[in-house]
This record gives C-alpha cells, structure tokens and sequence, in this order.
C-alpha cells in the first residue's frame, strides 16, 4: 500500500502506527531512568568507579539530545520512515552490547550507541506523527505522545526495580531487544513510504553536532571529576573554559551556517529562554530525585531493588498529579505564578530529606518534588511553544527536547558529584549535601523564574 503525505484521506493504518511509535518513544524515555535503580548493582558486579556510574546515566543523555537536532534534519533529507527504522536498528544492537558489557568502559560505548539511536529514532518517529494525523486527530495522537514522555520516566524506576531484582541488571537493557525487533519489523510494512519534504532540503550541520556535543562533554566531565578532584581544581577550570569556548564557537558557527543545526534567534526569546531554562531545571531535579533515591535505599538501608522500585511509587503518581493539574489551571493562573508555585514546593520537597534523613522522609520529599517538578515540565513546554510562529514550532520543540537530555546528562553530573562520599564510602552527609544542593537550586530558580517568565498576551 502506498500513501501520499498530500492526500486528504488519512492513513488507514495511522493509529496502528502511532501504538508502535508510541511504545518506540516509550523505550527511549524509560531508558534515561530504568537504569537508576540497577546501577548498585553494576557498581558490585562490574567493580565500577562512581565516574563510570554517573556515565551509564549522563552518556546516553548527551548523545540523545546532542544529536538530536541532526537526527531530524536527517528525516527531512532521506524521509522519515529511513530514520525512524535506522534508529530501532542501532538502538536494538546497543541494547544487545550493553547487556552483554563486562567492563564499564565497556558499558559506557553501548550506552553512547544507544543515544546515538535514540536521536535519530525519536525526531523522526514525531515528525512521522505530525504528517499521519491532522487537525483534531493531531492534537489527541500528540497527547498520546506527551503523555508517555510524562509517565515513562516514572515507569522506568519500577520497570528497573522488577527487572534488577529478577533476572538482573544485564535485562534492563535485554528487554528492548526483542520489543524493538518487533517494532521494527511492523513499521517496515506498516509505515509510508517517500523522502523527505518537496523543496530545498537542509544539509546536515556535522560540525554544529560535534561543537555542541563536545562541549556539553566537557562541562559534564568537568562536573563528574569534580566529585573526586573538587570543585577549585586546574582540571576542572579547563574543562569549564574548554567548554564555554566551545559553547561560544558553536553559536558563532549557527549564524553563519547555510543550514544550522539549532535556529539560535530562538533562544534569544524570552519565552524560549524561560522554557529551556525550566526544561533545563526540571529533568536536573527529577534525575536528581533518582539518582539520590536508588543509592539511598540501597547503601544506606541495603534494600532491594524491587522494594526500591516500589518505593518510588508515589514519586511516579505524584509527577503525573503535579502535570495534570498544571495542565488544567495554566490558563487561569498564568505561567509564571505556575512556575514560581512549581519550583517552591520542589525545594520545599528536597528540603525535607536535607533535614531529616530517613525513609520516610525521603519518600514523602521527593514526591513532593516530583509534584512540582511535574508542573514545571507543563509550564516549560507552553512557556517555550505557545508563543512561537507555526512555521517555528518544530525547532523549538526540538531545542526543548534537546535541553530536556542535557538536563538529566547535567543532573547526574552534579548530584553524583556532590554525594560522592555516600556513593562511594559508609557516610550519610553526602546524600544530605546533595539534597540541600537540590532544595536550594530549585529555591533560586524559582526568584529567576519569577523574574525571567513573562506575562501572558493580551
């Protein structure tokens, strides 16, 4: 069956497709955060160092947002429905090497392999989503589509949890291979055939994916190295100097490219700005919530991984509760007194555990925190997309999406850094450290939030 991307008739088959790239996107989502819970034991059997750990988390983040971008032009050069088949392909056989890794170093190249998969598979799949539905049909197909953005990082601690505890670590990355075989095979009969859109099609920018990539490197190893080398250190100067160099080549290179990677215009936008800096905050202090959690309950309580999963329950539901409610009053209370509320009762959150280190304390915090860190995703997609023309919505959504990798790549960086001692070693202050960290960068981004988010037009 062929099908014109012109046409009025929808695909017939446009639904079947969306389950498919739905449970595809999933599979991304869940693999920022299924790992979480694993890493003690990956820790243990692999003997890896607290770098390498943080690594299994933020590599596989950086790749994916910092290819992103390129992933989607990719689909605008060949067509979608390529990309889309490639990017299961990589990420099927990165999930099968990384299962398989008997080294940490080894384990780090398949998560990086991963990413790269991730980023072309997950542009491609939405752009494909854009073309097969229209009108109402749009709206509810990307509602499907945000939803499993919103619950599946949640799903992937418990997901993580049953499988650690199970047949163990090596099958939280096994797991994705034969769903993606599956996947695969359905979208190469299912999906429309054709090229990428009629007209002048964009080159791909390699050298801006390399300078913003490599940057980002840098600033993460910078804040990974930190945990053993401190903060004031020659490295750590360099590496930081390494990369806002790199930062400062990169937009240098945007304004001048035929067709740039990122349209950096954009981020010069107040709302564009606010919503990145939100994204940004948000998937930092999710991945913070944890990355802290799974090594709390299992060094200093030595519980399992799937009591650990379990644990996370209310982290999971609340997130969801904080969106949905976010969803439903943005429009009478506004942004920014959204954002400001958003950001509050996550430092009030992360303040409880910094206070009182416990079990139930950290559980009851950090689902608080997920109940405001869950409202500031909400506000950050509409404060970054509700005010950009038609024709730009699709390179600031992918800016957003971009921002929302290197936040988690971020996050994990600094946490691990912080905590470093209770990661490593029998002491607690390391964990109160960095939930005081937590509280307090989420108390100041709310005075900037209050100041940068801009008014609704009339």
């Amino acid at each position: 069956m062929t099908y014109d991307a012109t046409s009025v008739a929808p695909h017939p088959w446009r639904w079947r497709i969306l389950g498919f790239l739905g449970v595809a996107q999933l599979m991304l989502i869940l693999d920022v955060t299924v790992v979480a819970i694993a890493l003690p034991q990956i820790e243990s059997d692999l003997d890896a160092s607290r770098a390498a750990l943080t690594w299994t988390v933020s590599a596989y983040a950086l790749a994916f947002g910092g290819l992103m971008l390129l992933g989607g032009r990719l689909a605008d050069l060949v067509g979608a429905k390529r990309v889309v088949l490639a990017g299961l392909q990589v990420f099927t056989a990165a999930s099968l090497f990384t299962g398989l890794a008997e080294s940490s170093e080894l384990l780090i190249a398949g998560r990086i392999a991963q990413g790269v998969g991730a980023a072309l598979l997950s542009p491609s799949a939405l752009s494909l989503v854009v073309t097969l539905f229209e009108g109402d049909e749009r709206n509810r197909a990307l509602g499907v589509w945000s939803a499993l953005g919103g619950g599946g990082a949640a799903l992937g601690v418990l997901l993580g949890g049953a499988l650690t505890a199970g047949p163990g670590w090596p099958w939280v990355f096994f797991v994705n291979v034969p769903i993606g075989l599956v996947i695969a095979v359905a979208l190469a009969r299912l999906l429309p055939g054709g090229v990428g859109a009629a007209g002048p099609r964009p080159r791909l920018d390699l050298l801006g994916a390399v300078l913003v990539t490599a940057s980002t490197g840098s600033l993460i190893y910078a804040l990974i190295q930190a945990g053993e080398g401190g903060w004031l250190t020659a490295t750590t100067g360099v590496l930081l100097v390494a990369a806002a160099l790199g930062y400062v080549a990169f937009v240098a290179w945007q304004r001048r490219a035929g067709s740039p990677l990122m349209d950096v215009r954009l981020l010069a936008r107040r709302p564009v700005a606010t919503g990145t800096f939100l994204i940004l905050l948000a998937t930092a202090l999710m991945i913070a919530v944890f990355f802290l959690g799974t090594f709390y309950f299992q060094h200093a309580h030595s519980y399992g991984p799937l009591r650990t999963g379990l644990l996370f329950l209310p982290v999971a539901l609340a997130t969801m509760v904080g969106a949905q409610l976010t969803g439903r009053s943005i429009a009478r209370f506004g942004a920014r007194r959204l954002a400001v509320a958003g950001l509050l009762v996550a430092a009030a959150g992360m303040a409880v555990p910094a206070l009182w280190l416990n079990t139930a304390a950290v559980v009851a915090g950090v689902s608080v925190a997920a109940a405001g860190t869950g409202a500031i995703f909400v506000v950050a997609s509409a404060t970054a997309l509700g005010q950009v023309a038609p024709h730009e919505a699709g390179v600031a959504s992918g800016i957003v999406s971009t921002f929302h990798e290197f936040g988690a790549a971020g996050g994990a960086a600094v946490i691990s850094s912080v905590a470093a001692a209770s990661i490593v070693g029998d002491t607690l202050g390391g964990f109160t450290d960095a939930f005081v960290v937590a509280a307090v960068a989420a108390a100041v981004s709310a005075v900037v939030a209050a100041v940068l988010t801009p008014r609704p037009r009339g």
